[in-house]
């Protein structure tokens, strides 16, 4: 567990440093709320998932053997949760709070759209893995996104509540171009139209080599082993590369950090919501 001397150290480089790299996977999320792995509220709020032998979000990811009324009973109802009902968070605007003042950048896996609900700024964001907040047409059929909420706004309504199951079929979402079938914008499979988050990309990369000869700070929070490749890995290359970079790695089960970076880098084994309050205060 982190203790007083680390979270000094913490501060100590958030001080110095001239560039602040945060990188954010579930971890943040599940302190705002938002978490897949959660029985409790997933019993909660779509119990005849539960009556199909469902425990939580985290199973029905990519999942694909269903009818189309309960997957987008289901889909629908998710999203509007996840990205269009969760409110702003204290873990999200104190971690604004440590870095406003900061020339930052903010990478993250998660699609709910937290950064930008708490005044992050758009233009410093890479959502690597997309966002909720945009369709695709799942064949594709064209590079083409479009705003989901259109698209499940009429589903609400129209599900009940009792099984998940779509009751007007005539609300079913379809591509607007060959009427094939629509997914969320996230990366889940080859049909992930990469084009949305192409700028984000090389504008992270434009900033990472502005900061090449600078003191840079990667502040990493709740990446673990579920998709590594997206955050955690990335951010010890990032570090290793960089010859003034140091790492934060916030992690409330795996905070080990690469015994070659180890001697530029603070383990804090803790949650998100703890770790970034101490820092804060």
């Amino acid at each position: 567990m982190f203790d007083h001397h680390d979270i000094q150290r913490c501060r100590d480089l958030l001080q110095a440093a001239d560039a602040v790299l945060i990188a954010a996977g579930a971890g943040l999320a599940i302190d705002a709320g938002i978490d897949y792995m959660d029985s409790e509220s997933f019993a909660r709020d779509f119990p005849g998932m539960v009556k199909l032998g469902f425990r939580c979000r985290a199973e029905l990811m990519g999942y694909a053997d269903w009818s189309p009324e309960l997957k987008w009973g289901y889909l629908a109802a998710n999203v509007n949760q996840v990205r269009f009902q969760t409110p702003p968070h204290p873990v999200y605007t104190r971690l604004l709070d440590l870095v406003r003042e900061k020339d930052y950048f903010v990478i993250t896996s998660n699609v709910d759209g937290l950064f930008l609900k708490n005044g992050f700024a758009e233009d410093r964001l890479y959502t690597r893995q997309g966002d909720y907040a945009l369709m695709q047409c799942q064949t594709p059929c064209s590079n083409a996104v479009w705003p989901t909420w259109p698209f499940i706004e009429p589903i609400l309504p129209k599900i009940d509540p009792a099984t998940q199951r779509v009751t007007d079929p005539n609300v079913l979402p379809h591509c607007p171009h060959c009427g094939e079938d629509v997914i969320m914008n996230v990366r889940g499979g080859a049909w992930f139209i990469e084009e949305p988050y192409r700028d984000q990309a090389a504008r992270l990369d434009q900033w990472l080599d502005r900061h090449r000869t600078r003191n840079l700070l990667v502040l990493e929070i709740g990446a673990g082993f579920n998709t590594p490749s997206v955050i955690r890995w990335p951010m010890e290359h990032i570090v290793y590369a960089h010859p003034h970079a140091h790492l934060i790695r916030v992690n409330k089960h795996y905070p080990q950090v690469p015994r070659e970076i180890a001697d530029r880098s603070i383990a804090l084994q803790g949650s998100a919501m703890p770790v970034i309050t101490a820092l804060w205060e």
